[in-house]
């Protein structure tokens, strides 16, 4: 059971897009994505410094668009790439590069959402004073429970001691005052508190446009952030991104949910790193062995190929599970 997933904020670095331009099919398609956007994402992605692509309007289309051409040299023809892939994945804005991967939405629809996402969450978090701070091992109740405490929203729950929390900046001072037994925390360098109420405003203009936009039957499972359900509907996927812009990324769900689909290898998508060192620590002493392959230059792709090869469903295991659907 091979299942690829695409990062989100965060895991984007200083000129990580340069290596993969130097392909001029991956630089074409780069260049149509960063026109349909409107945005320079060649600059993004090899000049501009980090404070630049920290930026939540640059960030955001960036990783949509890497994920969305590593995917497609990657799997050259996509209709393969649907018999090979028992599911797809993203965390918080990595779900608009696994939909459109999915063949729920197109990736030029993916792009103009991914670039009113960012602009209206940048909005939105320029309207008060927010941030977030990864809080680092701890008892998870008693974390949950500070949370609580301080009114402050457990925005992204990673897995087993990772969780990030949300609110305001009174919030986030009060709490680290005070941590939870155990835990370290280490604040993010985020324009706002991005998954939570305080996003309200985002999802009412993506929502807007996403009512306009034709959604199509994933052709592969689409796990999603809200709960870790596998999701078959198309507008359901839409949906559910649109609305979680506002509401907690369960990726802790959709660990579980891999499991057990049987998972044996999962692929990350460039720039890759994040997710798979997660799955790495939650699947560590798993019953059923868990590969993971990071992608994140083009001179991995041989091996990545390899790697979805070894992983990827037997034809007949294939057939059998269309039938079923």
């Amino acid at each position: 059971m091979l299942i690829v997933v695409a990062p989100g904020q965060g895991s984007q670095t200083p000129g990580f897009v340069a290596p993969w331009l130097e392909d001029p099919t991956f630089a074409t398609r780069f260049e149509w994505l960063s026109s349909v956007a409107g945005i320079d994402l060649t600059h993004a992605g090899t000049k501009a410094d980090a404070d630049e692509i920290r930026a939540t309007d640059i960030a955001q289309p960036l990783l949509v668009a890497t994920g969305l051409v590593a995917a497609l040299a990657l799997f050259p023809r996509p209709s393969e790439a649907f018999g090979q892939v028992g599911a797809v994945a993203g965390h918080s804005v990595g779900e608009l590069a696994a939909a459109a991967g999915a063949g729920a939405i197109t990736a030029e629809q993916a792009m103009v959402l991914v670039r009113e996402r960012g602009r209206a969450m940048a909005q939105a978090s320029a309207a008060a004073d927010t941030s977030m701070t990864a809080v680092l091992g701890g008892d998870r109740e008693a974390v949950l429970a500070s949370l609580a405490a301080f009114g402050l929203t457990p925005a992204n729950d990673n897995g087993p001691g990772q969780i990030v929390a949300a609110g305001t900046i009174e919030q986030l001072a009060a709490f680290a005052a005070d941590p939870p037994a155990g835990a370290r925390l280490r604040p993010l360098q985020v324009a706002g508190a991005f998954h939570t109420t305080h996003m309200q405003s985002a999802v009412a203009h993506v929502a807007a446009l996403a009512a306009a936009v034709s959604t199509h039957t994933p052709r592969t499972r689409f796990i999603s952030n809200r709960d870790g359900q596998v999701v078959t509907d198309g507008a359901e996927v839409l949906d559910r991104i649109v609305g979680q812009i506002a509401g907690p990324v369960r990726w802790d769900l959709c660990l579980a949910s891999m499991r057990d689909l049987g998972v044996t290898g999962l692929l990350e998508l460039p720039p890759a790193g994040t997710l798979t060192g997660i799955a790495k620590r939650y699947f560590r002493g798993a019953e059923q062995p868990v590969e993971t392959f990071s992608l994140n230059t083009p001179d991995q792709l041989d091996e990545a190929r390899e790697f979805v090869a070894r992983h990827a469903a037997p034809a007949a295991a294939r057939r059998e599970s269309e039938v079923v659907a």
